[in-house]
């Protein structure tokens, strides 16, 4: 419900006239009045207005919960816990959209200082808040789904992408890399969690195979494979949906283009044909590039112009159909402002089928080759330095890891991992990402042991079991940061854990499992090989233990300046 002009002015004379209300504000239902007399407020006329279901005065605030008045009064758990974020982060007004990952609702704020990060940090059940990425994030855990659902239905933001109003896309950031973060987190974060359930029955199937409990040829083999492999294999129609969300384009469009991008005659262009009972392969019409990394052939034309194609074809792909519906969502709504009215609904689209399906083939799907080629010879080349190359990246990329996490700049890192998976067969940079987790169970369980704080095993308990399933935001904000040194030490272990895989040349080849559950994504599903994933389950059992000795041996709640219970 919205809070009437004749309420505030109500709400203002009990809370003792207006001479002693500092500020009014209301956040959907919710009405905040900062009084600078608490023993002027009338509590009780307060309860007794229409409507009010829950009144408290606290530390010169007054609040007012009113009923909510949707449809068939279906108000959230988390109504008010949502209410108060919204509050805090500057109101509705101050927030052109809102989306989330696993723990985090990302606000795209029109001024961030109107944001009071204090009073967000001090509301029960929110973990941390992050500035990062042109975004502001705040970390409210496993409930994240059900907050997010009460700001865009409860109180009406545009969400997971959604364009505000006018099919005008939010005010832009003009920092080129925030862009370019907000852009990825835009258009990944929708689908992660699909992601995540996809990679864990893949990899779950590949290791039922490996271990002879189920054959390939099976049909329950074959049918939970597919849908495994065909979340990653029918990535572009996904994200065609997600990026246009995000660029403002018909949702529809995008989908549209993703679905020309893996059309199987498409896909299938260059692959051998049985014809007349013969194998047939089909001759290249012609390379481009040949004699480089970046090298692309083609097999048909479009009047006269070259299909070019990569040779993984754009199965699983990221790059090329955000381009696209990047390009499209430009043309349309310049289309929209040269057709009439009467025409548009039909013609727009029917334009932008038409002219970008053949331009994503022909110039924006081969640009998009070269940007991959460029990155996968990039991190190759690094990997592949003789003696120093591997481990170099895993020490890298193993000890940075947790600090991209709490930037939320770990979206980076995604089109690499999903762009190396689709190319290479593979992927070396992803290898050490489940680490840092497993370095942070060895450190709760230590830390459980040792500290005689009851508030500080109240959040590590949780957090550990969200750790264990791969969700490591908790015990990142709740109990290694506010550390400190705890938060230093999982970078040290986890740096060497990335050193011992780029030693070892560990490679994952799935994406998606979390906790226990990524290790089945080590095993090569195209041969059944388990090395990968024996030899990362001897490093994160290793690294446990020492990090649960380490941090047995070393802490102590009077060097904790998180612990404030214990004398």
């Amino acid at each position: 419900m919205s809070i009437t002009e004749d309420q505030k002015r109500e709400i203002e004379a009990l809370a003792g006239g207006r001479s002693n209300v500092s500020s009014l504000r209301t956040s959907g239902s919710v009405v905040n009045v900062t009084v600078k007399d608490q023993g002027l407020v009338d509590q009780v006329a307060a309860r007794s207005l229409e409507g009010a279901r829950e009144v408290s005065l606290a530390s010169g605030t007054l609040r007012i919960a009113f009923a909510d008045n949707r449809k068939g009064n279906e108000m959230g758990k988390y109504h008010d816990f949502a209410a108060d974020v919204l509050e805090n982060v500057g109101g509705k007004e101050n927030v052109n959209s809102v989306t989330h990952c696993i723990t985090r609702l990302r606000f795209k704020l029109k001024d961030e200082k109107r944001a009071d990060g204090e009073a967000l940090k001090d509301l029960d059940g929110v973990i941390q808040i992050i500035q990062s990425g042109g975004q502001y994030q705040v970390v409210v855990g496993d409930k994240v789904d059900e907050v997010y659902d009460e700001l865009v239905k409860g109180f009406g933001l545009a969400g997971a992408g959604e364009v505000p109003a006018d099919d005008e896309p939010a005010e832009r950031d003009g920092n080129l890399f925030n862009r370019l973060m907000d852009v990825i987190s835009g258009s990944m974060g929708p689908l992660l969690m699909g992601l995540a359930a996809a990679g864990m029955i893949k990899g779950i199937v590949a290791l039922c195979a490996s271990l002879g409990w189920m054959a390939t040829t099976d049909g329950a083999y074959q049918v939970l494979y597919a849908i495994g492999d065909g979340y990653f294999y029918f990535l572009p129609i996904i994200l065609g949906y997600t990026a246009a969300k995000k660029f403002g384009l018909n949702e529809f469009t995008g989908i549209a283009l993703g679905a020309a991008l893996v059309y199987p005659t498409m896909v299938n262009i260059a692959n051998p044909a049985v014809v007349s009972g013969a194998v047939v392969t089909p001759a290249a019409l012609g390379t481009v590039f040949a004699g480089t990394p970046f090298a692309m052939s083609y097999y048909s034309t479009f009047f006269g112009l070259p299909i070019i194609m990569p040779a993984a074809g754009y199965t699983s792909s990221v790059i090329p159909i955000i381009l696209a519906v990047w390009v499209a969502s430009k043309l349309e709504r310049w289309l929209k402002t040269v057709i009439p009215s009467i025409l548009r609904n039909f013609l727009v689209p029917v334009i932008c089928f038409a002219v970008m399906a053949p331009l994503t083939y022909l110039v924006i799907g081969p640009v998009a080759g070269i940007i991959s080629s460029l990155l996968t010879l990039c991190f190759e080349s690094l990997y592949n330095i003789p003696m120093i190359g591997a481990p170099l990246t895993g020490l890298v990329v193993g000890g940075l890891w947790s600090t991209l996490v709490m930037f939320g700049l770990h979206w980076a890192a995604v089109p690499v991992i999903l762009n190396n998976m689709s190319t290479l067969g593979f992927d070396y940079v992803s290898t050490v990402v489940c680490i840092g987790g497993f370095v942070g169970v060895g450190q709760g369980i230590a830390v459980l042991l040792r500290t005689k704080s009851d508030k500080l095993r109240g959040v590590t308990v949780p957090a550990l079991i969200s750790q264990l399933c791969g969700i490591g935001e908790p015990f990142l904000y709740g109990v290694q940061i506010p550390s400190k040194f705890l938060f230093y030490q999982n970078i040290a272990f986890s740096a060497i854990g990335g050193l011992a895989c780029g030693l070892l040349g560990i490679k994952i080849y799935m994406m998606g499992g979390m906790g226990f559950f990524v290790f089945p994504s080590y095993i090569n599903p195209a041969t059944g090989d388990m090395t990968d994933m024996i030899k990362i389950a001897a490093v994160v059992a290793v690294l446990m233990i020492a990090a649960f000795a380490f941090t047995f041996a070393t802490y102590r709640d009077k060097n904790n300046p998180a612990v404030k219970d214990v004398a």
